[in-house]
């Protein structure tokens, strides 16, 4: 699998275009800070998904995630194979870990999404403001809680 053929949505989704439907799965980096993912709902195939709001769920030892849409449209197939093994989504997130098919209600549009590269970029990001709050957290309770009186 080439993820520079995917595209990516900030919400840990990937989209795959075949043509007629868009194949959407979650990420490397989703399944990875998930763990073993444990369960896994999706939509029955009509329902209508919208972009930006959940359309199924995965559930780890860890916690519970909403799965959101990166594009809008109608489920026209569903992985039955995630639903009776979620496991499939930790082994293979980009292959046969996929999630659903959809045919997108309006004109697909790959660029209102990242590349793979745009999307690793807004990772790195994150992982440096998360650094940058664990610093000015670990100053600030040095403050709060340091007294040079007693």
């Amino acid at each position: 699998m080439e993820l520079d053929d995917l595209r990516f949505d900030e919400s840990h989704t990937w989209v795959r275009d075949e043509g007629d439907e868009l194949v959407i799965g979650i990420t490397e980096y989703a399944q990875d800070e998930l763990g073993e993912i444990i369960f896994c709902e999706l939509p029955e195939v009509g329902t209508e998904i919208t972009r930006g709001e959940p359309f199924g769920t995965v559930e780890s030892a860890k916690a519970v995630e909403d799965l959101v849409a990166p594009l809008s449209g109608k489920v026209t197939r569903r992985n039955d194979d995630v639903v009776d093994a979620p496991e499939t989504i930790n082994e293979d997130p980009y292959g046969e870990g996929w999630l659903i098919a959809v045919k997108p209600s309006e004109e697909y549009d790959p660029n209102e999404l990242l590349t793979y590269e745009q999307y690793m970029s807004t990772l790195e990001l994150a992982e440096e403001e998360d650094e940058d709050l664990e610093e000015l957290d670990l100053e600030e309770d040095e403050d709060l809680f340091f007294d040079e009186d007693e």
